[in-house]
Order: C-alpha cells, then structure tokens, then sequence
C-alpha cells in the first residue's frame, strides 16, 4: 500500500510538472525536426494570397476589429461570453466580411467560440472567417520612461509572442495578468489565422528615445528577418520580435503566416515640410523597408497602417499651403529630434506632383492621396488595418476635404464614409483594410472630453459626448429591451407621475437612462412656428445666476444652464460662464490667457454657448502661429426624429415637436456630470483649479416660454438617484452596419 502511495504521489507530481512546463512555461521536445514547415497564406510585392485547392489566389482582407468592452465591464474584464461572440461572428460574415482582427491575448471564451463556429461552418460547407492576432504592448509601459530595449517592452513582447502562438495551436494554460485574458486553451483554431500584427500604435518618443539610447544596436541578422544597413535601432527591436515569433511557431509547430508591424502616420517612414514638421512634432519614423525576409521565411510580411481621413491629415497643410510669419520662442529647424527621418513625402505624390489631391470623383481627397503615398513607397503589400469614423455626438477632429470627421456623424453617414473610405483604399492599391470597429465601448475617452468625466467610472454610463465610445457598426442603447424613452414625437411614453414643474398652462416631465435626461414640454394651443421655450436647470449649488442676460429671463434659483428651444433650427444650450467647462480647461488654447488669474463672478449673468476643443492644425491654415485654437458648438441642439425605429430616424437628433411641444434628450456631459451612475458633477472650478467632483441628489428645473418676463421663473426640484454599477442595455445593429452590408454583399 505504502508502495502504491508512492508511486501515485511520484505519477501525479511527473504529470503536474509536464503539464506546467508544456502548457504554462511552453517547454517543448521536436521529435520531427526535419518535418516540412507549411504555410497557406503568401505575398507579392502589392497582393495577399490563400492557398485553396491546392493553387495560391489573390485574397482581399476585409475585416472588421474587434474589442472586448460591454456596457458595465472594463475591457480587462473580458466579460464577452461565448455565445455572444458567436452571434457576433456571424453578424460580421453576413455584412461581407471575411476577417476579424483582434489586438491582444484574450480570454478563452473567444477562442472556443471562434473554434466552434468555424467547425460549423465548414462543416456545412461555408467560407470560414478568418482571424488575423495582435500583440499588444502594455501602454503604461509604452508611455514610460522605458525605451524599446528594456525587458518590460522587448522581452515582454517576445514572451506574448510565443504565448500568442501557443494559444492559437491550443497549448496553453495562463492565468490573468493584467491586460491579459486568461484560461486553459485547448482548441487549436491556428488554421483560420492568416496573420500577426505586431505592436501598437507607436509613440514617436519611446521611438526617438530608443534610437538616440542605443545608435549601436541598429542591425539584427536572423534566421527568418534582418535589417538593412538603413535600420535605426527601433526597427532593429521589430525586426528581432518578428524574427522570433517566426521562428518558434515554425520550429515548434511547423507552420508559418503572414506577419506585419504596426504603424501610423506619426511614425511613417516620411519627413514633411519644416512648418508641419515643428506643428506636429513629427520626430520618429518606423520604416519596415528596413526589415527583409529570407528565403527561410516561406509566408510573407505586410505594411500594416492605422490611417483615418482626419488625423493627423498632414498632405491638407502641403495642399494648402501658407506662409509662417514666424515660429515662437526657437528656431524650429534646430529643435531636438526634429531632423531627416527618412525620404520626403513629396516624392511619392502620384506623378511627382504636389498638386496632385484629386481623387477620382475629382475632389480634393487627401486621405486618398496618403493612400497612395504609402502604396507608391512601399514595396510589400499595404493592409489599412484601421479605418472608420465615429458616431459620437462629441467631435474632436474635421476632415476638411470629404466631411468624414472624427465624431459628430450620424449612422448613416458612418455607413457612407467607411464605404467612401474603403473605396480610397482599395483605389490605392491596398491589399486589404480592417474597420474600426465592431461595437462601440462606453470605457472608452478621448482628449477633449476627458478632463470632464471620472475616468474611473466609464464603463458604467454612455457618454455621447465622448466620440471614442462611439466607432462601432454595433451599438449599445440604454434598457433591458428598449430605451425609457425615445425622442420622436411620440409622447405616449410619458405619464403624469413624470411631471416635474408647472408653469401656467405648460408643464415639464422628466426622465433619465445611462446615456440621456429627458425633457417633455406640453403646452396648450402650442405653435412650433412661433412658441418658444426656456428650461433653466440648476445643478451646481456653489455656482449660477438667478438672471440670463442673453434672454433676458429671471428664476426664482441661481441656475447653470438654459435649454432654449426656438424651432428647427436655432436651439441650444447654453451655460453660466463661471460654470463653463471649456474655458476652464482651455482657455491657453482658445485666448492664449490663464483662465484662473482673472476667474469669473460666482453669480455672473452672463450664458455661453457650450463648445468643445478640435484638434486642428490652426496656424498651418492661417499663417500664425498665435492663431487660437478652433471649437465648434456642442450645444448646438439638432431637430430631428432620434427612434431607431422610425424612417427618418437620425442618431443625432437631439430634440423634435410633438403635437403639443417638444421631447428633448441631453447627453450627460452636456449638463457638467462627470460620472451620473453616482450622479457626480463639475464642482466649482476656480475653488479647485481645475475639475472635482462633486455629488447632488437632485437638480431644480423649470419651463417658460418667455410671456411674462417680469416674473420670475420658479424652478422644481428632481431626484437623482443614480444607478452605480447596475447598467441595462441592449444590442443594437447601426444603420451603418446595413449600409455597409448592402454595398459589401448586394443585399
């Protein structure tokens, strides 16, 4: 008996450090090592081929990527489950598309699934889809004082690299790191994978950082890649983690796929113009004509760009061209890192000539032109591997030559402009592209929203004013099945137990979801050509006026903002300029002033239009390097029918007439809440120097139509109660998903 323990004990320990050593540390005995190394996907100098049949035929990546936000989880929750994913697969196959890219290890749910319901579909005799698998790198470390040499980026990016490798051939067990999904891994999807993306978008100065740190480690020479003499050190780091990721996939598990590295236009291989130079600080190149392959390497490699029409857009300042009175404080040809990086982009203009941004619609289009900057340069295949534009009611970016701008765009004119830029890549020359991206993420921020919001409460509240929440052809409205409300004329959602003030012969009623707060005026005898309507709100108990000047109207409260409602065309809202948001937070780049040296009055009298910051290049297109910085009017409020359901439907509308007045719905972050899952709000801000917190449970409301100016408006009180961490939502397809399905599939 004694003797039978022992050897249990001893069997159990050899299976336990097996089973660590080949699933956990990738331990691991060739038996074959002259085994043939196999591969199905190929390249030329322009194209992408799959072997099918036995004969190699031109394949067109078109892809979809996807995250891992739901509403209520963070991205490193994975919370997706795997029946989810598979509904998703297949909504994704029946727009017209034929591959899915994702960007970091997930948890295994998303690799069952994708097992499961590709067996499905060969089995029943149907294309696949096929997955082409990032390799992220952590973005604290990539915005760190490391460069691309210390263990945490280079080593950590080669271990995710076989782990990656080892996931996908079904070998793996791995427990939750962060940033890392977790699981046991036992299903081998590796044959519908064409291709690794290598990296992140990456930041011009770890790049600069690396080369200047390490001018001596500029070549790498392996089995699979190696480096021109062309090389800077930064590529020479690539070309090794390419390298190595072929490698242990072709020695372990003899099979080879297409492999890229990630980049953008702030590190392309370019040098532009010195006044575009300085203004964007374009200091770093990454240039994958520095990394070739050998003949070892059987599969083949791709440029791989994440390119949007309106960012950074930097052929719109060569096409329109102004002279720099002068630049400020420096000599800007001097300035550190801003030097040669690589050839100039004006040699690579279509014909030579750099008046040449026509596209073929004959409109200026200088996303296309990029386009063909990189296919004229390039001498492997190039994947657009992101590409889209926001659904957002935020907006932080223009495209001044096609409109396609990054936010303030409704679903279906997303729909049009991924298709008007699928149309540029594909005109190009481009192998393939990716969309960005399948659903939309409420965690999500984007520059010139975040400072406003609690950013470690997004997930927990959809906010439309955020547009990098806003990119998905699958979106996620507010309520179990439908929205508590919907603004489209209709008011028979509405009941007398959500009336909140009164006012003569108009009343208000209201209520409120994880995205919206809801406004109905109903009034008497109401003429939507010539009644007007104002809703003093009050949130803020530090801070407001009891007196508009700009409407020349009274309460009975200091309020902070006016809903004003004047017919199709001229609403808004406007707010107290003590309590305006943008002026606190930029006031350098719109007055070229401290906001906080000369504060405004608690009590002033004085109501702004609410704007919010882009990211425009201004002196590129003045002239001026003083030039303030340019807004836009986010208050601006937009007549429209907002029902999924309806005909006429517009994603944007803000407000539309009933019979009897008006349904409005006010984003969030338009009324200064920060986080209203626990009704959080912007305290005063020239108490604390910049935006805190502050909680209410209710803010006052009240409703005129401006008649009898010589009484002041009395305001009500409404409950706020908040609903933490209990989101509800449901899925929605965009209009744009249906529009791109028609012009990928016909149907």
């Amino acid at each position: 008996m004694k003797k039978f323990i022992i050897i249990a004990i001893c069997a159990v320990v050899l299976y336990v450090g097996w089973h660590t050593a080949h699933y956990r540390l990738g331990v691991y005995i060739d038996f074959h090592p002259d085994a043939p190394i196999t591969t199905f996907m190929k390249t030329d100098e322009q194209y992408i081929y799959m072997e099918r049949n036995g004969e190699y035929e031109q394949f067109e990546i078109r892809g979809v990527n996807m995250g891992v936000g739901i509403p209520g989880e963070w991205a490193t929750d994975y919370a997706i489950d795997k029946e989810t994913y598979i509904r998703w697969f297949g909504y994704i196959q029946e727009l017209g598309a034929n591959t899915l890219r994702v960007y970091t290890i997930l948890h295994d749910d998303f690799y069952n699934a994708f097992y499961e319901y590709n067996t499905a579909r060969e089995e029943a005799g149907l294309e696949p889809l096929w997955l082409i698998h990032g390799v992220w790198v952590n973005d604290y470390i990539h915005n760190s004082h490391r460069d691309a040499y210390d263990d945490d980026f280079r080593q950590t990016l080669i271990d995710d690299c076989r782990t990656i490798v080892d996931i996908l051939h079904g070998k793996k067990n791995l427990s939750l790191g962060y940033g890392l999904g977790s699981g046991s891994y036992r299903r081998d999807v590796s044959s519908w994978v064409i291709a690794y993306i290598l990296g992140v978008e990456w930041e011009d100065v770890t790049v600069v950082y690396t080369n200047n740190k390490y001018p001596e480690r500029n070549s790498y020479q392996g089995k699979y890649m190696y480096t021109t003499e062309d090389a800077t050190p930064f590529e020479a780091m690539l070309c090794e983690v390419g390298d190595k990721i072929i490698e242990y996939e072709s020695e372990r598990y003899k099979q080879q796929r297409l492999v890229a590295f990630s980049n953008w236009p702030t590190t392309d291989p370019f040098t532009y113009p010195t006044d575009i130079t300085y203004f964007f600080m374009k200091c770093a190149a990454v240039d994958v004509e520095h990394i070739q392959t050998t003949d070892a390497f059987q599969s083949g490699h791709f440029a791989s760009y994440h390119v949007y029409p309106y960012y950074p857009d930097y052929l719109n300042y060569i096409h329109n061209t102004v002279e720099i009175d002068s630049y400020p404080f420096f000599d800007a040809e001097n300035v550190y890192g801003l030097r040669d990086i690589g050839p100039s982009i004006e040699d690579y203009l279509p014909d030579g000539e750099d008046t040449d941004f026509l596209d073929e619609k004959g409109r200026v289009n200088t996303y296309y032109t990029y386009l063909q900057v990189l296919n004229n340069y390039h001498t492997i295949p190039i994947v657009i591997s992101e590409y889209g534009v926001s659904t957002g009611r935020g907006m932080a970016q223009k495209d001044y030559n096609t409109n396609r701008n990054q936010g303030h765009t409704n679903e279906q004119e997303q729909g049009y402009a991924i298709i008007e830029c699928y149309e540029d890549i594909m005109n190009a020359g481009c192998a393939g592209s990716c969309v960005f991206t399948w659903q939309d993420e409420w965690f999500k921020r984007t520059w010139n929203t975040m400072a406003n919001i609690d950013l470690l409460n997004t997930p927990y509240w959809s906010d439309y004013q955020t547009n990098e929440q806003y990119f998905g052809l699958l979106t996620f409205d507010p309520g179990e099945e439908e929205s508590i409300s919907y603004v489209d004329g209709d008011p028979s959602e509405w009941t007398e137990e959500d009336i909140v003030a009164k006012n003569g012969d108009i009343t208000l009623s209201m209520k409120y979801d994880e995205k919206f707060i809801y406004f109905m005026v109903d009034k008497k005898d109401f003429d939507p050509d010539n009644d007007v309507f104002y809703i003093p709100i009050d949130t803020n108990p530090k801070v407001g006026s009891t007196y508009c000047e700009r409407y020349d109207i009274v309460f009975d409260r200091a309020c902070d903002f006016v809903i004003y409602i004047d017919g199709k065309s001229s609403s808004r809202v406007v707010v107290q300029e003590r309590y305006e948001a943008m002026r606190a937070m930029f006031y350098h780049e719109t007055h070229d002033m401290d906001a906080y040296l000369n504060p405004v009055d608690r009590d002033t009298a004085v109501f702004k239009n609410i704007d919010l910051l882009l990211q425009t290049a201004t002196p590129l297109l003045t002239g001026i390097w003083s030039s303030s910085s340019e807004t836009y009017e986010t208050g601006s409020l937009r007549y429209g029918n907002a029902n999924p359901d309806s005909e006429d439907f517009d994603s944007l509308a803000d407000y539309i007439f009933t019979d009897s007045g008006v349904e409005i719905r006010i984003p969030w972050q338009l009324l200064n809440f920060s986080n209203p899952s626990e009704m959080m709000i912007h305290d005063d801000y020239y108490e604390h120097y910049g935006i805190e917190n502050l909680h209410i449970d209710n803010m006052w409301v009240g409703v005129s139509d401006g008649e009898n100016r010589e009484y002041r408006i009395s305001l009500s009180s409404f409950e706020l109660k908040g609903w933490g961490k209990s989101v509800t939502y449901h899925e929605r397809l965009k209009r744009s998903y249906y529009i791109l399905k028609e012009y990928w599939t016909g149907s």
